[in-house]
């Protein structure tokens, strides 16, 4: 997965237009604008890595002299104390950009490790792990992005990815079977339906409707095997809603397909990763 660098280039440069602004007094009264400095990216913590070349792109808009080396790539497992990369450019550019690239690489880092841990601990399972759309405005592509680094799978991007029809479209819709029918009346041959179904009544009707997805939500773990059976591969079943350490085994065990976490982009704990300038 590569995400567009024009993408990637308007992230950054909003970000940077809200920490730099225009005017850096810590740096431009300190530097000539040409003096240079080597620095580095060193972990300050086990984890995956994910965000590198994003943080390098951070110098390049700043500084077009800016050269890296690079020692560790997105997706590496990376151990405290392990050198990420060595580069050199203007210092003053360098002190400008480095929260702001610290900012993308420890978040997006943060991500891709939480994936994998909750990769790791359905190994051996049917299930896949996917993220939702409770992500940060504005960042969506470079979280789902660090899903991928992490082993993850990804959810839909957009509204006009795919239909979900969650409670509240079923409830103003006049259930599950007028919501459904209603849906495909309209929508093209290419859009898949999934379909939120919080108890096996549900689970039932959206069979009968014959959902693309069904979303089993906040279900009991027994509630959930009962319902994978009652699907029999019909649908693609994806639990939701509560996935937790200690329940993300158990669910898995269930035989849903997918498995799909708000908590790996909207909750993630950011990387510990430092930068180090010498001047």
């Amino acid at each position: 997965m590569r995400l567009p660098q024009f993408y990637i280039d308007d992230i950054i440069k909003r970000a940077l237009s809200e920490d730099i602004n225009y005017i850096d007094v810590s740096t431009v009264y300190l530097f000539d604008e040409e003096k240079r400095a080597d620095a580095y990216f060193v972990a300050k913590a086990d984890g995956v890595l994910c965000g590198i070349e994003v943080a390098m792109r951070v110098f390049e808009l700043l500084d077009p002299t800016f050269r890296a080396e690079l020692y560790k790539h997105d997706g590496d497992v990376i151990c405290k104390g392990d050198r990420i990369a060595d580069f050199n450019g203007k210092a003053c550019y360098l002190l400008q950009g480095e929260r702001t690239a610290l900012n993308l690489l420890q978040h997006m880092s943060g991500v891709a490790t939480a994936t994998a841990e909750a990769v790791k601990r359905i190994d051996g399972t049917h299930a896949s792990v996917a993220e939702t759309r409770k992500t940060l405005p504005g960042l969506r592509g470079l979280q789902k992005y660090a899903v991928t680094c992490g082993g993850g799978k990804n959810h839909r991007y957009n509204l006009s990815d795919a239909a979900m029809l969650k409670d509240n479209h079923i409830d103003a819709g006049g259930g599950i079977a007028a919501t459904v029918e209603k849906l495909r009346q309209k929508a093209g041959h290419t859009i898949k339906i999934e379909v939120e179904t919080r108890n096996l009544e549900e689970v039932r009707e959206a069979l009968r409707a014959k959902a693309d997805i069904i979303m089993l939500d906040n279900m009991s773990i027994d509630e959930m095997r009962e319902a994978v059976k009652l699907i029999d591969g019909a649908a693609l079943t994806e639990a939701s809603g509560n996935i937790t350490a200690e329940t993300i085994r158990p669910v898995a065990e269930c035989g849903v397909d997918i498995i799909s976490i708000g908590a790996i982009t909207h909750s993630v704990k950011a990387m510990d990763i430092s930068m180090k300038i010498q001047l």
